[in-house]
């Protein structure tokens, strides 16, 4: 009978242990940013994790569980700039929408600073990894060299996606933060030509085997290949634990 009982304490304490909750806070120009955290009792530090265009933080409901298992909160964002995810929609989008409030991507930029400054505080000051998906990865290094409450940057297939309003090789050149950056075999090289101005001492490029995944489904169980970058992503992360 004690062991049955134990086994029950022990199942009810894996649910206790790892919680996914919806939550709102506000952007930098007040408008509504809903995301999903993801917390585990034996994290402290956040990834802030950023969707691709037409997407939602619906992107991240199997990757932010298998980081929560590596050690590590994860909060995912609602863009204003997006759509709809493994059926989740972007309300942070729809939001806008009522509200008449530009989408664009570049219009992103303030919602990923402020799920930052959330992230940030929620850990007690901690600074954050920031993790982006094709335009939100390019944000993700331009904000990541500007914030200092950024760690690290894991970026999925960065690129030049905002026409004059924006050039992203430019606004990453000195970056010196740790950089973890991967793309499909189409995209290498303009993503070299990006990762050519960062000066980082851990900087990492890794290219695919194959032709690859475009963004962080890469990272997707029913993604062929998925493995390859899981492999190659968790010393990265190992590396920027504690920064």
């Amino acid at each position: 009978m004690k062991s049955i009982i134990s086994i029950i304490i022990l199942v009810a304490l894996g649910f206790i242990a790892n919680a996914q909750t919806k939550i709102t806070f506000s952007s930098f120009d007040g408008l509504t940013i809903t995301a999903d955290e993801y917390t585990t009792e034996t994290a402290t530090r956040y990834i802030v994790l950023c969707h691709q265009a037409g997407s939602s933080r619906g992107e991240y409901t199997q990757i932010a569980k298998r980081f929560n298992k590596l050690g590590f909160n994860c909060l995912a964002v609602d863009l204003r700039s997006g759509g709809e995810a493994n059926g989740v929609k972007n309300e942070t989008a729809e939001a806008a929408t009522t509200a008449k409030k530009s989408t664009e991507y570049i219009d992103s930029e303030k919602d990923i600073n402020a799920a930052i400054e959330y992230a940030f505080n929620k850990s007690n000051h901690k600074n954050v990894i920031l993790l982006g998906s094709s335009y939100s990865a390019s944000l993700a290094l331009k904000i990541g060299k500007e914030n200092d409450k950024v760690s690290a940057i894991i970026a999925f297939s960065p690129g030049e996606y905002f026409g004059n309003k924006l050039n992203i090789a430019n606004s990453v050149k000195s970056l010196n933060k740790p950089v973890w950056v991967t793309c499909t075999k189409k995209e290498v090289a303009d993503v070299t030509t990006i990762m050519n101005g960062i000066v980082s001492k851990n900087k990492m490029q890794i290219n695919p085997t194959g032709e690859g995944i475009h963004g962080a489904k890469a990272l997707w169980k029913d993604q062929a290949g998925n493995e390859e970058y899981w492999v190659k992503i968790i010393p990265f992360m190992d590396s920027v634990r504690n920064l």
